[in-house]
């Protein structure tokens, strides 16, 4: 079974992906995890990423995901805000996936948000 727990930064995504992962004793991998150094790098210094840094990234996991299905599954936490990632995760339909999608208000993300760890103004995720 793959399960993949989304939504936008702050909504717990990891959180409940782990408590999902101990629940059903499947194994929980993070997607940040997965980002090449270039990326991790951008995000550190407070660079936006593009879909052209994001498709490779988007490949990878998909790769794993791929992986976990001939096992026993995963749970994933990965913020897959777009369709097209969602259909890059799932390779267009062949992996089978239970989505899970977390929202919250503005008040409760924005507190969690200023809640992170920030330091010289960079966000670190």
């Amino acid at each position: 079974m793959i399960i993949v727990v989304a939504g936008v930064s702050g909504t717990g995504k990891s959180s409940v992906g782990q408590a999902l992962s101990e629940q059903l004793g499947l194994p929980f991998i993070d997607a940040d995890d997965f980002h090449p150094e270039v990326n991790k790098a951008k995000m550190q210094s407070g660079i936006p990423l593009t879909d052209d840094d994001r498709w490779p990234w988007l490949q990878i996991l998909a790769g794993e995901l791929t992986s976990y299905e001939q096992q026993k599954g995963v749970v994933l936490a990965c913020s897959a805000l777009k369709e097209a990632y969602r259909n890059v995760l799932c390779a267009n339909g062949t992996i089978p996936i239970k989505w899970v999608v977390l929202i919250g208000n503005y008040e409760l993300l924005s507190a969690r948000l200023a809640g992170r760890c920030v330091v010289n103004s960079r966000r670190h995720y």
